[in-house]
This record gives C-alpha cells, structure tokens and sequence, in this order.
C-alpha cells in the first residue's frame, strides 16, 4: 500500500515563504516522480512542480515564474516545495503525487496525497 503525506501548510502573510514537505512509502520512492498540484476554492486542481526519480528534472506551472522551487531527497524518501514570495492568490489546498514520470498531466499520478492547506493573507 503507497502511503503519501503531505505537511507544512498554514497560514503566511502575502510575501512571506513556506515550505511544504511530501514523503511517500510503500514502494521504492527513488523509482518515481513526485509532483506537486494545487486546487483553490471553486477552481479546478492545477499543476504547480514536478521533478524526475533523479531529482535532475524539474518543470513548473506557468504561474509559478522562479518563485517555487521543488527537490527531493531519495534517501529520507521526501519532496520539498519551497514557495517563496507568496501571494494571495496562491492560497489552495496543495497535493504531492507520485507517479511514473514528471509531466504536468495529473492522470499520470497514481498515488495521491489527502493535501494540505495555504493561506495567504494579510
């Protein structure tokens, strides 16, 4: 059974940074990519980050323009989003997924997380 989880959500103020972290059991997380979407109220879910089983490729959503920055660790089995510069319309519940390979198509991902909340406001 893959297990996903993500943690670090919360409340931040519009410029401010946060970090969300992702891990992933159950099966080998150095044989998958890790991606990372995000759904606001009344919105459908977007792609924000995804990186490579290898950590050597990342891609972004169009929205995310240098202010996000993902990465993993294949031995402590995790996948970080650093958001930097937040502002409010990047308040969403956030989801980490694992999948085959990083593209930005969700249905690639297989295995989801429950998601965490961001708020951004003053």
């Amino acid at each position: 059974q893959v297990h996903v989880v993500e943690s670090g959500g919360g409340l931040v103020q519009p410029g401010n940074s946060l970090t969300l972290s992702c891990t992933a059991s159950g099966r080998t997380f150095s044989n998958y990519a890790m991606a990372w979407f995000r759904q606001a109220p009344g919105k459908d879910r977007e792609f924000v980050a995804a990186i490579s089983w290898s950590g050597r490729e990342t891609i972004y959503g169009d929205f995310v323009r240098g202010r996000f920055s993902v990465s993993r660790d294949n031995v402590k089995n995790t996948v970080i989003l650093q958001m930097n510069s937040l502002k409010h319309e990047d308040t969403a519940i956030y989801y980490c997924a694992q999948g085959s390979v990083a593209t930005k198509v969700q249905r690639v991902y297989d295995y989801w997380g429950q998601g965490t909340q961001v708020t951004v406001s003053s």
